[in-house]
């Protein structure tokens, strides 16, 4: 097999329909566009959303709520995922990240360790939020834990 004779899979190419040329091509005269009307126009057509002069639906029902820009996403992690480290370890957001337990897009505002499941590393972890239950739990073996 050479270059020059290489083709693409049979029926997976397929020419486009050229319009207007004539009736034994099935889309002539009109070219498909139907009688008149303003869509057989040049340029003719209506926006999306358009609802022939009525009030369309998206100004018919009321608007809720809002979104704060300045709202903070954390990162959530369960004490339970932090039995990975080892014993006198430092666990912050790029050691989580590094030990696979959060990816780096999830950490951009920051981690919050949750109190779920039980801890039995001694850890000093460094974060931007705790629940009450990890404080307690970090503590119990030892640990501590810096809010950031």
């Amino acid at each position: 097999m050479k270059l020059h004779e290489l083709k693409p899979a049979e029926g997976s190419r397929k020419d486009k329909t050229r319009l207007g040329r004539g009736t034994g091509s099935g889309c002539g005269k009109t070219s498909g566009k139907g009688h008149k009307g303003q869509k057989a126009r040049s340029g003719g057509g209506v926006r999306p959303g358009f609802e022939g002069g009525q009030m369309p639906i998206y100004r018919r029902l009321p608007k809720r709520g809002f979104k704060n820009i300045w709202r903070k996403e954390y990162a959530e992690v369960n004490v339970s995922s932090l039995n990975v480290f080892d014993d006198d370890m430092t666990v912050d957001k790029d050691s989580l990240v590094e030990m696979g337990i959060l990816k780096k897009s999830d950490v951009s505002d920051g981690v919050r360790i949750l109190g779920n499941g039980e801890l039995t590393k001694k850890l000093t972890v460094k974060a931007q939020g705790f629940t009450k239950t990890a404080i307690q739990k970090i503590e119990a073996v030892g640990g501590t834990h810096e809010v950031i």
